[in-house]
């Protein structure tokens, strides 16, 4: 089969497309024809500093799309010619390639309205907004909601459910892309290049904080958004912890969530099979016409490295998928 390939850790600039063996599914495991795959941030910053569980070359690709081509041993709830879409293992091949490996129970049905390329667009970025929305805040106890980075791919969807779910919505992200965002469902959207953001913040919450954030940006962004909190407020942080230490004890009382996707790989059987669950009810939103997929635009293999430099620059708007199969 053809993939791109990764030979050492930091090449992922270098990386081409190259004949490599097909894999086969292992023991409660499927083979998917992947038609399209998912770029994402993890893909290159995992990249720069390798794994020490990958062998090379490595096929990165946390997101694929496609269809059930072979079952594994004790695989019975999947046919194959399915249509699928999943959000893999970190720690094994990825779905940079014709060919992918993936578990059989994390995997989910993409409804006939929805393409192949829609579908790819959503697990890492989509999964994680919903672990969020969803899975971290207790949405009863929270009215307003700071998402920082609007217009990426996790602030994007963040916004979309937390909208869905009623809540009011902040949002920063530059001013070329305040339509978007508000397009997606943000009531209130700061430039955080040319305004104060905690004053914008106030503000907007006549002085009492939100009540969460949800920060995809860096440690230092989610310290900072410590300041921008009310009482009893959360922070779902997914680039990194903050400094635990700005917050005094019996001041603000404030509740830390970590968002780590890849995380449910390594936990127990239930946890893994919620990201199937989650990608049931995202899909199932999408076809309902509640959820965008934020698909930007649709690339060749060939050109995923080009595309992954341009995501590590931090100013990409939703999402880019890779066609693999015409």
């Amino acid at each position: 089969m053809k993939a791109l390939l990764l030979h050492d850790k930091n090449k992922w600039k270098e990386m081409k497309v190259e004949e490599v063996e097909r894999p086969h599914p292992q023991k409660g495991e499927v083979l998917i024809e992947v038609h399209a795959a998912g770029l994402n941030p993890v893909d290159y910053k995992t990249a720069t500093n390798g794994n020490p569980n990958w062998t090379y070359p490595h096929i990165l690709g946390l997101d694929g799309a496609g269809t059930v081509v072979e079952l594994g041993e004790d695989v019975t709830e999947w046919e194959k010619g399915d249509r699928v879409v999943y959000h893999g293992d970190l720690l094994k091949s990825g779905a940079y390639a014709q060919y992918a490996v993936t578990t059989a129970h994390t995997i989910s049905r993409i409804p006939d309205k929805i393409t192949f390329e829609e579908a790819a667009a959503l697990p890492t970025a989509g999964y994680t907004a919903y672990q969020a929305i969803h899975r971290k805040l207790p949405l009863d106890q929270v009215d307003t909601i700071l998402i920082h980075a609007g217009a990426g791919g996790v602030g994007g969807f963040v916004i979309q459910l937390a909208k869905a779910a009623g809540k009011t919505v902040i949002t920063t992200a530059s001013a070329h892309n305040h339509d978007h965002v508000r397009q997606l469902g943000a009531d209130f959207v700061i430039d955080y290049r040319n305004e104060d953001v905690h004053q914008r913040v106030k503000e907007i919450t006549e002085g009492k904080g939100v009540d969460a954030v949800v920060d995809a940006v860096s440690r230092d962004n989610a310290t900072a958004s410590l300041d921008y909190l009310a009482f009893m407020g959360h922070l779902v942080y997914i680039a990194g912890a903050p400094d635990f230490t700005k917050i005094k004890p019996f001041t603000t009382v404030v509740s830390y969530h970590e968002i780590a996707l890849a995380a449910a790989h390594r936990a127990d059987i239930e946890s893994q099979k919620d990201l199937g669950v989650i990608g049931d009810e995202i899909l199932e939103m999408m076809a309902d016409g509640k959820l965008s997929s934020l698909l930007e635009e649709t690339i060749s293999l060939e050109e995923v490295p080009q595309a992954l430099e341009r995501l590590s620059e931090r100013h990409v708007k939703g999402k880019i998928v890779a066609k693999i199969k015409s």
